[in-house]
């Protein structure tokens, strides 16, 4: 957290919204969160998988909780089209 405390209620809806990425744990290296408070909460997310690839996430909300919510649906899409990227890749190769 930068500005902010993070309560436990928060690490635990970051804790419950992680076992979502449970089909991804064998791709993802690295994952991690930070909570920024200035007039809003910023909600960021740094993510390294496996392959080399990394990528930034972010969100801006007024509503901590929400912005945890929105967080993670990015992440999911953003997993989902790594995984796909990758699928893709190993079948030209198989070719």
């Amino acid at each position: 957290g930068v500005h902010i405390d993070i309560s436990e209620k928060m690490r635990e809806e970051i804790d419950r919204k992680l076992l979502h990425l449970d089909f991804a744990k064998d791709m993802i290296t690295d994952l991690l969160f930070t909570i920024n408070r200035d007039k809003a909460y910023k909600v960021e997310a740094q993510i390294h998988f496996r392959w080399g690839t990394s990528a930034h996430i972010s969100t801006e909300t007024f509503d901590v909780f929400e912005g945890i919510n929105t967080l993670f649906d990015k992440i999911d899409h953003k997993v989902k089209k790594e995984k796909e990227k990758i699928q893709e890749h190993n079948q030209r190769g198989q070719q």
